[in-house]
């Protein structure tokens, strides 16, 4: 429903409530707050009736509306309002369409090649490839990174390696150590004549000292925050965050992946200890690829008018070894690519389905998918915290792992440290990792990139990574969730009717 049509239909009630409410309801002051918010509340639960969202949602918001008035209100006007609507983004969704048929390679586009893989695989990669629209490479190399010591160390290697130019988008930047030492080199880079755009996302960044970031600007790097709220912090926009980890340079180099830029991702941090995460290092082809999806979030975000195409080096003909797709997905994408895509990939698994995600707060169709194959017999497995770094969306979670146990299900929580990796891992050969988390807001509200990989030699390290990991684990079992505490069960049902709100 527009805005506009809310603001009327609100005003329509006040007015109604001072016509008829002071001359039979009485002036006290108890009494107009009671039924002012009770006629709110009705008009607003009638609206997000009348917008057609998921059941569970609608019914969520309405539960929170009714129970907690207040807060549900100030909760709504913050993140609830057109939960699924696209139209803040049909701007951005115009602007990608564009840039990709102008920049992408035609030849990778139009004439792909699939023999070599299955049915089931070549079904998956012409479903992926119509939801992701973009082009799968079968020349790119990639390197998984363990950790952020191999992935800080290869990603300043990079940066000083750098001759033209160097763009960045993250979701959070700190200034602490690392921080610092990548701004340094930026910097540095900057005064060389080195091109260098630099994206943060205005909320997970919103610590990030302005001082900090004018020695840059002065410096001639040009720094841009993707979704500013500053003007309208009530906007539902603060909602929509870019949560994408992105670096490109000089075309040929790309990062993807779950680390931030922070000390904590080195496991610097004396409240999480151990950070377990993942990260890509990617050459060749596909690195085109990424690079347009930066270029379209900084025009969007600028109108910046420059030659592209001067940053998309030609297509190189590095040695492959399987194939890979760089997927971006949003609000501004009205096929939600990414949750769309691991629905398929489950579906498809005929050996196993391994998940690593530090928020597991799925769909229907996604939980439901993951019971059925577990049903069928595939091997399934989730790695999960075993202690939190956001206690709601943790709680959350541990409400659907009574369910998933019961249909066979391995869960499993990673007890050395806190595991932040993003990975998805079907029958040993095709994977996903990046950005995306398996819970609602990242398949729903934030803009996400994720690479598709089948048959690359990165997948086979992936899965020696998770079995490694498995080491440092306690397996859940149904008996020690039914012997939780009455509060926690409590508590876990609480967050559950919460889960498609975060």
């Amino acid at each position: 429903m527009r805005r506009g049509l809310q603001v009327i239909l609100i005003f329509v009630l006040v007015f109604a409530f001072y016509y008829f409410g002071f001359g039979f309801v009485g002036k006290t002051a108890g009494t107009i707050v009671s039924v002012f918010s009770t006629l709110t509340i009705i008009s607003l639960c009638f609206m997000i009736s009348m917008e057609n969202r998921n059941p569970s949602t609608t019914m969520s918001w309405i539960l929170l509306l009714a129970l907690v008035p207040i807060v549900g209100l100030i909760v709504y006007f913050l993140f609830g309002q057109n939960f699924f609507n696209r139209r803040k983004y049909d701007k951005k969704a115009i602007i990608d369409m564009e840039t990709y048929e102008r920049l992408e390679n035609e030849e990778l586009r139009f004439h792909q090649d699939y023999s070599g893989f299955t049915t089931r695989q070549q079904q998956l990669l012409k479903l992926s490839q119509k939801l992701g629209r973009s082009p799968i490479s079968h020349s790119t190399e990639t390197t998984v990174l363990t950790n952020g010591e191999q992935t800080f160390s290869k990603i300043i290697n990079e940066l000083e390696a750098a001759k033209h130019h160097i763009h960045m988008e993250y979701y959070i930047f700190r200034a602490d150590d690392i921080g610092t030492r990548i701004q340094e080199i930026l910097i540095k880079k900057a005064k060389l004549g080195v091109e260098i755009r630099f994206m943060y996302d205005a909320v997970g960044s919103i610590q990030i000292p302005k001082p900090f970031l004018k020695e840059m600007v002065d410096a001639g790097v040009k720094v841009v925050a993707f979704g500013s709220v500053k003007t309208n912090f009530f906007s539902s926009r603060v909602n929509f965050r870019n949560h994408r980890k992105i670096v490109v340079i000089d075309g040929n180099v790309g990062f993807i992946g779950g680390l931030n830029v922070g000390d904590e991702y080195l496991s610097r941090s004396k409240t999480y200890g151990f950070w377990r995460d993942t990260h890509m290092l990617v050459k060749g082809e596909a690195v085109r690829t990424l690079q347009i999806i930066f270029l379209r979030d900084w025009l969007y975000m600028t109108g910046e008018q420059f030659l592209q195409q001067e940053y998309l080096s030609p297509v190189l003909s590095s040695e492959g070894d399987g194939i890979v797709q760089m997927i971006a997905s949003g609000p501004d994408n009205e096929r939600r690519v990414l949750r769309n895509l691991f629905f398929a990939m489950i579906t498809s698994a005929e050996k196993s389905v391994w998940l690593a995600t530090p928020y597991f707060i799925p769909d229907d169709d996604i939980l439901t998918a993951l019971k059925v194959a577990a049903l069928s017999g595939i091997d399934v497995r989730i790695l999960f915290p075993a202690k939190p770094d956001k206690k709601l969306p943790f709680y959350a979670s541990h409400s659907y792992f009574p369910v998933l146990l019961e249909t066979g299900v391995k869960i499993y929580e990673y007890e050395k440290g806190f595991i932040h990796s993003k990975l998805l891992i079907v029958d040993g050969e095709l994977a996903t990792i990046g950005t995306a988390n398996m819970d609602m807001r990242s398949l729903n509200l934030n803009f996400e990139v994720n690479a598709l990989l089948l048959k690359t030699c990165s997948v086979q390290k992936m899965v020696t990574d998770f079995e490694r990991d498995l080491l440092s684990t306690n397996q859940l079992s149904l008996e020690q969730l039914k012997s939780k505490k009455l509060w926690e069960r409590i508590l876990e049902s609480s967050a559950r009717l919460m889960s498609p709100l975060l």
